[in-house]
């Protein structure tokens, strides 16, 4: 993992991939950034999570200042944008936060390696994530790297052609297989992304709480280029 260890914020990523969670109070809690790249916020159940090198006595009044539901505060577009506008960072979309466990064996589909950091998807994952692993099959991808806190996490990608024939779900539990013994497997959809949701539900992926990752500017552009 680039930077320093996981620290506070992998602790509470463990306990909750663990089911176990901070108290539902609406309280927040800050922790620092587990590495240069990484920086966010995890909203759990009436609980959230600030991960973040700035001052924590700054970010709880600027919550604290946002509109709206107080347990909704952290998510909220007025503490997003003080947030980036005090990081100089830029907040990605909130996505659906899911966790499953490993499991053993090879996995259901006949997948192939590959090794091309030239690629649109490996390029994609090697700017958010560490150690990235790409295999291929017929009509998608599925992408394992260590992310958020050195977390193990998991993307995939469905050609167009093969949509709507179950192949996202078995790439999602084909990862399940592939990620490395005893690691929980995390994976992050796009809640209006209503197939993606269900073909991660269906592969066994529980659902922990809500993410937005605030990405250095280079890297944003990264994203899209």
């Amino acid at each position: 993992m680039t930077g320093r260890d996981g620290g506070a914020l992998a602790e509470i990523l463990a306990d909750a991939a663990r089911g176990v969670f901070p108290a539902p109070d609406g309280s927040v809690t800050v922790v620092p950034q587990p590495s240069a790249r990484d920086a966010g916020v995890l909203a759990l159940a009436a609980h959230s999570v600030v991960f973040t090198d700035e001052d924590p006595a700054w970010v709880r009044e600027r919550i604290g200042r946002a509109p709206g539901d107080a347990l909704g505060a952290a998510l909220s577009p007025s503490f997003l944008t003080d947030l980036t506008a005090r990081t100089g960072r830029v907040a990605g979309t909130v996505d659906l936060l899911s966790v499953a466990a490993p499991l053993p064996g090879p996995p259901p589909l006949p997948l192939t390696g590959l090794d091309d950091p030239g690629h649109p998807r490996v390029a994609r994952a090697l700017l958010f994530r560490d150690e990235v692993r790409v295999w291929e099959a017929d009509g998608g991808v599925v992408v394992l790297g260590r992310g958020v806190a050195g977390r193990w996490e998991v993307a995939v990608e469905v050609d167009g052609r093969a949509r709507g024939k179950g192949l996202g779900r078995a790439l999602a539990l084909s990862a399940r297989h592939l990620v490395p013994a005893g690691a929980p497997l995390w994976a992050q959809q796009a809640p209006g992304n209503a197939p993606s949701v269900r073909a991660f539900q269906a592969a066994g992926y529980r659902p922990v709480g809500a993410e937005v990752l605030l990405a250095a500017r280079e890297r944003a552009r990264g994203r899209t280029d």
